[in-house]
């Protein structure tokens, strides 16, 4: 199967999941909210696949999480019922069996997001900037611990623009003054261990890997960046400015 034929499959099955979803939301406001972003990956996804194409597996990675995302929205984070599911099947409640006091959907998404997505990410820095080594590992853990902060600034301005009832669905606290802390801390936690498992299978496979890790910690121009460098263009410039 080419990449196109995975990208077109998924994308397909997951239209039809979140339309499916999106018929009877618990809150028709709070899933429009909640999918305000997934919309605009889907526009990105699409619009990058033929000039872009991910690999299978990282296309793969992000509709499992969109996926959840689409449960999480259909619900509202804090009341999807996991646990109902968890009895039905198995005859006895997780939340009891782990001493769970609160809803912990929304705390499995987030170490997710850095689990799921930090790979793709990874492959995204590798082929777009070239990085090798070391900061082909860093980076994907630095941009998720960033972008699942931002995203914590962004329910908390939501909250503070909407307010009531609609607010707090989409803040999703479940009263934790700690929530965005937690929250941040899993999706770091995910995308350590995405890194991690990454970096293990390529010790594994790649034989050159202690190299290239040891040559990405080198110093590569040894002149100092700064207010030097920006005297030195000014002087060329100027010169470039003389001889015309």
């Amino acid at each position: 199967m080419t990449h196109r034929m995975w990208f077109l499959g998924l994308l397909g099955l997951f239209l039809v999941f979140a339309v499916v979803l999106g018929i009877a939301p618990l809150y028709r406001h709070d899933w429009m909210l909640e999918n305000i972003l997934t919309v605009l990956t889907v526009i990105l996804l699409l619009s990058t696949s033929k000039a872009f194409p991910l690999s299978r597996l990282s296309y793969g990675l992000i509709f499992v999480f969109l996926t959840l995302h689409e449960i999480g929205s259909h619900y509202t984070y804090a009341e999807v019922p996991y646990d109902q599911w968890w009895q039905a099947a198995f005859g006895y409640s997780l939340n009891e069996a782990l001493g769970f006091e609160r809803n912990h959907f929304d705390r499995l998404v987030h170490f997710l997001y850095g689990l799921l997505l930090a790979y793709p990410v990874r492959e995204m820095f590798i082929r777009v900037a070239d990085v090798k080594g070391f900061w082909s590992y860093f980076l994907p853990l630095d941009l998720t611990m960033s972008t699942s902060m931002l995203y914590e600034l962004v329910e908390w301005a939501v909250a503070e623009v909407f307010g009531g009832e609609l607010g707090m669905a989409y803040l999703g606290t479940q009263g934790d003054v700690w929530d965005a802390h937690k929250d941040m801390a899993l999706a770091s936690a995910g995308a350590l261990v995405a890194m991690g498992l990454t970096a293990g299978i390529n010790v594994w496979l790649q034989r050159d890997f202690a190299r290239e890790w040891n040559d990405s910690l080198r110093v590569k121009h040894t002149e100092p960046l700064g207010e030097d460098e920006i005297r030195r263009l000014l002087a060329e410039n100027e010169g470039q400015h003389a001889n015309r």
